[in-house]
């Protein structure tokens, strides 16, 4: 790098007898005196001003400017200056993902992280400014998960910013630096007979959900999304390859959750429940943009539709008919007044079905990678992390075997 340092306040120049010497500029004075310069590797000059006395300091800089170019670890000082919001926002605009997921971010950075660091630059960011954040997060009292899932937009753009040269080392990578804490409650599942007391509360039109979502596994989404050609009776699968969803507050179809498709096994009496709901209340043809609003148009013969005929809003399934029933099977209470409505039911939420396959499904002997690729996990990890509570334990696998030992010897003795 072929630096040097200029000094603002002399120049050289040329006396009469062809002598060189120094005089002082129209600056001298006044102002910063050192400029130490340098050629940047996008071959454009980089500068930084030193005050007068301060040239050996602005030779170091510059030696160090030097190593870290030849290190790999040189940033251009104006990038580094850009605030971690100026640079979210950017590299946000670039993500190929879907955009109720990218709608999702940008709203968790605005709540929750740019009011930390937002106005940080992304040259000054130190593992104690994560970990600051972090336990900002954590005394505000938000739920763990929800937490790690904010910290890990930040944690990706930051990423995405050492990638993209605006920053030479990852704030999150030091060991120092930890997640927010997952929180200890456990899924606790349903019990059978809640399933089928919530069921059988349920309208009529609707309670074939729950068998899709008990006896299935499928979200909420993807019970709507539901296709009658999606349903294969001869082999008995269930083929979840869409959901219905809303992209910037409009319905779409789109592919299920992480753009995993996959083959569910469809058990005889969730078959019989799915053959008498068609029967009863034939299926529509709606049709509705591809992904995102201004996609392209596609048309499916919805399995649930809403009474007019159109497809089920999730808002208004949840309030009109998941709440009632809820109410109605004993899980939450009545709302006191219709003016203040029913209570926060997250942990009774649709998503409960799915709880409930999963258990079901491990108490009966399943291997813990088929009920992932049942539940369309990304991995089986993902699920024993969730589940693993709910496996058999082994002592008691130990007690019925060696239970079984000893009642064949005395039967055989």
């Amino acid at each position: 790098m072929a630096g040097h340092i200029q000094d603002r306040w002399f120049k050289t120049e040329t006396d009469a007898d062809d002598k060189t010497i120094r005089v002082k500029t129209d600056r001298h004075g006044t102002g910063l005196r050192y400029r130490a310069r340098y050629m940047g590797p996008d071959g454009t000059e980089k500068s930084k001003s030193f005050r007068d006395g301060q040239k050996r300091l602005a030779e170091r800089w510059l030696t160090n400017t030097e190593a870290d170019m030849n290190s790999g670890d040189y940033v251009d000082p104006q990038k580094a200056r850009l605030t971690f919001q100026q640079y979210a926002e950017k590299w946000l605009k670039t993500l190929t993902s879907e955009p109720s997921t990218i709608e999702s971010m940008n709203s968790q950075l605005g709540l929750h992280a740019y009011p930390y660091i937002g106005t940080r630059p992304l040259g000054s960011f130190r593992p104690e400014h994560i970990r600051e954040w972090v336990a900002a997060l954590e005394e505000n009292g938000l739920p763990g998960s929800y937490g790690r899932a904010i910290y890990a937009n930040v944690r990706a753009a930051l990423s995405a910013a050492v990638d993209d040269g605006y920053l030479s080392r990852h704030p999150c990578a030091a060991r120092s630096v930890k997640p927010p804490a997952l929180d200890p409650k456990r899924v606790e599942p349903w019990s059978a007979e809640r399933v089928f007391a919530v069921r059988e509360a349920m309208p009529e039109r609707y309670r074939a959900m729950l068998d899709l979502g008990a006896g299935c596994g499928l979200r909420q989404g993807e019970i709507l999304g539901v296709a009658v050609e999606a349903i294969d009776f001869d082999s008995d699968t269930l083929r979840v390859v869409q959901q219905l969803k809303l992209s910037r507050s409009k319905p779409v179809f789109a592919l299920p959750k992480g753009g995993k498709t996959r083959d569910v096994p469809l058990p005889g009496p969730v078959a019989d429940a799915l053959r008498a709901h068609m029967k009863q209340f034939p299926p529509v043809e709606i049709t509705l943009p591809w992904r995102t609003p201004d996609g392209p148009k596609v048309t499916r013969r919805l399995t649930f539709m809403a009474p007019g005929g159109n497809h089920v809003w999730r808002t208004v399934l949840n309030e009109e008919a998941w709440k009632p029933a809820l109410v109605a099977a004993g899980v939450i209470p009545a709302p006191e007044t219709k003016r203040r409505g029913y209570s926060a039911a997250r942990e009774h939420g649709m998503h409960a079905l799915r709880h409930f396959y999963a258990s079901a499904l491990l108490d009966g002997g399943e291997n813990i990678k088929a009920v992932a690729q049942y539940l369309g996990h990304s991995n089986p990890a993902l699920t024993l992390r969730i589940y693993a509570h709910l496996m058999p334990s082994s002592q008691e696998r130990t007690r019925k075997a060696i239970a079984a030992v000893y009642d064949t010897a005395r039967h055989t003795g």
